[in-house]
């Protein structure tokens, strides 16, 4: 079955709809014209979801049979949600919510754009769209989804850079600025010359509903507008926004000094959008995550 998805409407079910891209994406969606029914763990999320006009289906990732519905309904599917708590229990869950909806989808060529990260695809260079996922964690759940084309299933991957910034974000950029707060320093690692990618929250939802309008079977895309910033300028910008001295922290102390947050700073996760901004028509006009570190997305000093 080949279907023209480009400029029609469609029913989208969206696992993590009240989270921060996906409140951001279900907003995208409905101003577009579509329609949007999104998964909620509680009234509280429901009601948030029925208040901007999208249809609140009560479930969660473990709850399959919920997944399944929502997917059935559905026109086309986007699955954000996660349990975050970066163990295996997680990773079981992620697994088992991905497979529930993918084979719900089978032979029905409808869009199902899957959320995984940048973390390990590649080392030494930025990742590329035609990098493979290695089998693990998440990236297992992206081969998982992607083997299902080959059944009728309209994958596509949303591969999103470290940083999803703005205003509100409670994401990595928000424990960088906790940690500075702590300690009174903003940290950057040994030399800093550590690379992440970011992109504004508001091109992130554009182009998740554009992957549903438009990309082919088997897309990776990288969501990702600034390909390669170093840790060392997302110190200085928290520490001239908080008004704190920047200083390097050697990698052996790192976990004292950040927390969490310490594997991940240590971590290259530079990517290339080249290919998805070719492929899709995608420009990102958000602010870059300096401008937004320094327009007090953040914090600022008191």
């Amino acid at each position: 079955m080949n279907r023209n998805f480009e400029e029609s409407l469609m029913d989208v079910f969206v696992t993590g709809a009240t989270g921060w891209i996906g409140s951001a994406t279900a907003d995208e969606l409905l101003a577009n014209g579509h329609r949007v029914t999104g998964l909620a763990r509680s009234e509280d999320s429901a009601r948030t979801l029925e208040a901007k006009g999208a249809t609140a289906l009560r479930g969660d990732l473990d709850d399959l049979d919920s997944l399944r519905r929502g997917a059935s309904a559905a026109d086309a599917v986007v699955h954000l949600a996660n349990k975050h708590d970066f163990g295996p229990e997680s990773d079981r869950a992620e697994r088992a919510a991905v497979q529930a909806m993918a084979e719900t989808l089978v032979r029905s060529d409808k869009p199902f754009v899957v959320a995984n990260g940048l973390s390990g695809v590649v080392e030494g260079r930025p990742a590329l769209e035609s990098d493979v996922s290695p089998v693990d964690s998440r990236g297992d759940s992206e081969n998982l989804a992607l083997s299902y084309v080959e059944r009728g299933v309209r994958t596509v991957i949303a591969r999103f850079a470290p940083s999803v910034h703005g205003a509100g974000d409670w994401g990595f950029v928000t424990f960088l600025a906790d940690a500075a707060r702590r300690r009174g320093v903003s940290g950057y690692i040994d030399d800093g010359l550590t690379e992440w990618s970011a992109v504004h929250r508001s091109d992130a939802a554009r182009l998740i509903r554009l992957g549903i309008e438009k990309a082919p079977a088997g897309t990776r895309m990288h969501v990702v507008a600034e390909e390669s910033v170093p840790t060392r300028e997302i110190a200085d910008a928290l520490g001239a926004a908080l008004g704190l001295p920047v200083v390097s922290v050697a990698r052996e102390n790192a976990a004292g000094h950040f927390g969490l947050m310490a594997e991940f700073f240590g971590l290259g996760m530079a990517a290339s959008s080249a290919r998805t901004r070719e492929l899709l028509g995608w420009t990102p006009a958000g602010p870059t995550l300096s401008d937004d570190i320094a327009a007090g997305a953040y914090g600022s000093a008191s």
